[in-house]
């Protein structure tokens, strides 16, 4: 049965939602050998079945090795099927489209690797899916209140942070020049970093000016 599904997007023009029809079965073949399905990444990093009903942790994928696998094949969706979805992961046979909530990384916790040597883990397979953190590129949108760190470039170089980690890492944010400009200076383990904020509108421009 075909599936008639409107899906809520986040367009990074005019940084408000849009809704579009967009029909799909999941396990389609397009063509032979094939098949393809459809996703959606809330902004907690969870990962759903885009057609899910309903989306907790519940419903959530979880196994780590999947999750470790999918997220490293994720990339910008250039395949010219389904534009709705931003992302596709490639995995053998299928093409795995995605859409988010906002950014499709999503960073949930720190992990000590060693001292001095910190990751960000993301998507919730812990310490299977992990970025060097770079702390003096903590970046916050004041329009938002979300907060975001560099990501890979193959999925457009920037991520989301979960909000309970944004919580934590927000009390320790100095605004120089008010709080309605992003922060300027970041405290991590007892040091004091100048953030670099012209990274992000940066990138975010430039990801505005292909879309």
């Amino acid at each position: 049965m075909m599936l008639g599904n409107v899906t809520k997007l986040f367009n990074p023009k005019s940084f408000r939602y849009i809704c579009r029809n967009v029909s799909y079965i999941q396990g389609q073949a397009p063509e032979s050998k094939v098949r393809e399905y459809f996703y959606f990444i809330d902004h907690q990093g969870m990962l759903f079945l885009d057609d899910s009903k309903m989306k907790n942790f519940t419903s959530c994928f979880k196994e780590k090795k999947f999750l470790r696998f999918f997220f490293n094949q994720l990339r910008i969706n250039n395949t010219n099927r389904y534009s709705e979805f931003p992302y596709v992961s490639l995995c053998g046979k299928e093409r795995n489209f995605v859409r988010c909530d906002d950014y499709p990384i999503v960073f949930t916790h720190v992990i000590e690797k060693s001292p001095d040597e910190y990751y960000l883990a993301h998507n919730h397979a812990s310490e299977m899916l992990t970025i060097k953190f770079e702390p003096q590129n903590i970046f916050m949108l004041p329009e938002t209140g979300r907060v975001y760190h560099p990501a890979y470039e193959r999925v457009g170089s920037i991520g989301l942070v979960q909000s309970k980690l944004a919580i934590q890492f927000s009390s320790h944010f100095m605004f120089q020049n008010g709080e309605e400009n992003p922060p300027t200076q970041f405290t991590f383990k007892g040091k004091t970093y100048d953030l670099l904020s012209d990274w992000y509108y940066r990138v975010a421009t430039k990801q505005k000016s292909v879309v």
